[in-house]
């Protein structure tokens, strides 16, 4: 396979991962398109490891497995208040860009993922590819039964999916992005994330958050006017593990839909109406914003001369900016989102979706 045409690197956050980092840098050592002559460029952060994650990286290195990589490692002793995953993403994706920049290549592509991930050998390329039609790509999450699959967990799952799954579907009925286009997945999280350094740079970094440090950064490049894309050929296994490094994470995910399954915890979900009206509302900003935006349309929709000023109309670039910029002002005074079962709130969002689907056919 050809060398990529974009300069990389991938970023890591790790807290102490000594027996799973090995197995993601061994992923990375097996990227197409790179060889011990053009190595992959990875940054870890290790943050306030205590097991040995240093050790074990050092090792694996020495034994030459990872010939096909430029390996920084930053050993890091965050203070307590800062020993999170946001401060440990931030500062590698950080090191990241200025290994770009130091190269001469401030637009070439930083990528991260999580310490405990599992990466099939074409991840690297797949994002470059992405990130041709798209300034930030998230990778599909994809849980990964390490230990074998409980077949009750594991159609639960199915089920959560197939939620989110109808959910998008409302998305392509009702306001369908032209650049992230059918099929596709939702996530765009720190299991998998690309965009190029310039970028990073441009919308200040990603912000050091104990938690949704990865939203974050999405939603700032959105604001940006920065199309996102869910690539399906872009995934990544995450772990099933429901003792996790980060705070509010996948672990902790993991451990409630446990709960459900085991002792029968409700399991609740927004409810069909609500997707719908935001779907519509998102619709009707991005409408009003092509056809003008006219001050009296856009106080129609509920944005006040406040959120205006805020959302600086002459300095959106395009629609997904606008569209962005007014809807975390008008999400913010909308409260909590009415919700309901699982099973009732799938229902609802596929009887919906078909429904549409017919009016549409009709």
């Amino acid at each position: 396979m050809p060398a990529p045409s974009s300069p990389a690197v991938v970023c890591i956050p790790a807290r102490n991962e000594a027996e799973r980092l090995p197995r993601l840098l061994r992923a990375l050592a097996a990227q197409e398109g790179f060889s011990a002559a053009a190595p992959l460029k990875v940054v870890i952060v290790s943050n306030n490891c205590t097991d040995g994650t240093v050790e074990a990286v050092r090792a694996l290195e020495g034994s030459g497995a990872l010939d096909t990589l430029a390996l920084r490692l930053i050993e890091a002793t965050f203070a307590p208040s800062e020993a999170h995953v946001g401060t440990a993403r931030r500062r590698a994706l950080d090191a990241g860009a200025e290994w770009l920049e130091s190269e001469g290549a401030p637009d070439g592509v930083l990528l991260t993922t999580d310490a405990d991930a599992r990466l099939a050998p074409g991840w690297v390329a797949a994002n470059l590819r992405a990130l041709e039609n798209a300034e930030i790509v998230g990778g599909r999450l994809v849980i990964d039964e390490e230990d074998g699959a409980d077949p009750a967990l594991a159609a639960f799952h199915a089920r959560v999916e197939r939620y989110w799954t109808a959910v998008r579907a409302l998305e392509v009925a009702l306001d369908p992005p032209p650049h992230d286009p059918a099929p596709r997945h939702g996530d765009h999280t720190g299991g998998s994330l690309a965009l190029r350094a310039s970028l990073y740079r441009a919308v200040g970094g990603l912000p050091a958050l104990p938690r949704g440090e990865d939203n974050a950064l999405v939603a700032a490049v959105q604001r940006a006017g920065g199309r996102l894309r869910h690539c399906p050929s872009v995934s990544v296994l995450v772990s099933a593990r429901t003792a996790g490094r980060a705070e509010g994470g996948m672990a902790t995910e993991m451990l409630r839909r446990a709960r459900v399954v085991r002792e029968g915890e409700a399991y609740r979900l927004p409810v069909a109406a609500h997707w719908q009206r935001i779907i519509l509302r998102r619709a009707a900003l991005r409408r009003a914003y092509r056809e003008g935006a006219a001050p009296a349309a856009l106080h129609a929709l509920g944005l006040d001369a406040d959120d205006l000023a805020a959302i600086d109309l002459a300095a959106c670039p395009n629609d997904i900016a606008f569209v962005e910029r007014a809807h975390a002002r008008l999400d913010a005074r909308d409260g909590p989102a009415p919700e309901c079962g699982l099973d009732e709130a799938l229902a609802a969002l596929e009887n919906l979706a078909a429904a549409l689907g017919r009016a549409q056919a009709a």
